[in-house]
């Protein structure tokens, strides 16, 4: 069975791109974002500005018309047209406009489009936690074409009046997202420890597709290291370097986590659950979850449950 744990861990994050809005300037200007507890994207539609982190202000970064910005780090930071003009507040200036979108001078110089992405509150930190503070894709990479008919149909949507307006929005957002790290993991960009950067490694990508292909299988780290072509010493050691785990203890997380999505969204036993994940009796399955999570499974399913019905 071929599976792409990339869409995989998507899904499970249940990873919403959300069009906030954008601005357009003219002459001097500088605004002072504040950092928000989520995942922030952005895009030059036209001009230039210079961005940098207030807490970081010599790392100034020169953003150009077609670029593409993923912030993933709770950090302030201010874009301005040049360096050394004192920043208004995002809050205050879009506040006042009582819009999602807002003007600076004539607008006649840059225009800016952002939004952010939320994740599930159980799994987002599976994507969260793996990606780096901050990701800059340069409008002239090979990807531009597509981030430009992704950005112009977004720029149509917001400013239209079409029906179905917010969900083809929606969508148009979240293909910009996966497109934003389908570009970094091409260009070989850092990464920190996690799933992601072990997908992006040729060494443990197969070991990492075979897990997610048959997760119920007793995999044994012979099996995973012949995968990947190395022994199981240089395998093992790999693998926790690249993703953060042991190999083995990778699959037992990955397996709780399919399981938390079947409590949550399922009425299966509980058995059942723990049967299909490759446990044989369900103390088997209900100690391994515990352990993980620190809830029995038919605690956590009504804990979830509770969440649910507010």
């Amino acid at each position: 069975m071929i599976v792409d744990p990339f869409s995989e861990i998507l899904s499970l994050t249940q990873a919403q791109a959300v069009h906030a809005g954008g601005f357009e300037a003219g002459g001097p200007w500088a605004i002072r974002f504040r950092s928000r507890h989520r995942i922030k994207m952005s895009a030059v539609l036209h001009g230039g500005c210079w961005f940098w982190f207030e807490d970081e202000p010599q790392a100034k970064v020169r953003l150009e018309a077609g670029d593409i910005g993923l912030l993933t780090a709770q950090r302030d930071y201010v874009m301005a047209s040049a360096p050394g003009i004192e920043p208004v507040e995002a809050t205050s200036l879009f506040a006042r406009e009582g819009l999602a979108s807002a003007v600076l001078g004539d607008g006649a110089d840059f225009g800016f489009i952002g939004g952010h992405i939320l994740l599930n509150q159980g799994n987002g930190g599976l994507l969260a936690d793996v990606l780096p503070p901050w990701l800059h894709i340069k409008g002239g990479s090979s990807q531009a074409a597509a981030f430009g008919w992704l950005l112009g149909r977004l720029v149509e949507e917001a400013r239209g009046d079409l029906p179905g307006a917010q969900l083809a929005s929606t969508h148009l957002a979240q293909l910009l997202f996966t497109e934003i790290l389908r570009s970094h993991l091409g260009a070989g960009g850092p990464l920190p420890a996690g799933w992601l950067r072990a997908l992006a490694d040729p060494r443990t990508a197969p070991a990492l597709r075979l897990m997610h292909g048959d997760p119920s299988r007793a995999w044994r780290l012979d099996e995973l290291a012949r995968a990947c072509a190395m022994s199981r010493t240089s395998f093992a050691e790999h693998f926790k370097a690249v993703s953060g785990k042991a190999p083995l203890t990778y699959l037992t997380d990955w397996r709780m986590r399919l399981a938390e999505r079947a409590l949550r969204d399922e009425a299966t036993a509980v058995a059942q659950i723990g049967l299909a994940l490759g446990y044989a009796s369900e103390s088997a399955f209900s100690n391994a979850f515990k352990r993980v999570t620190g809830s029995s499974p038919r605690a956590w399913r009504g804990a979830a449950r509770a969440v649910a019905l507010g």
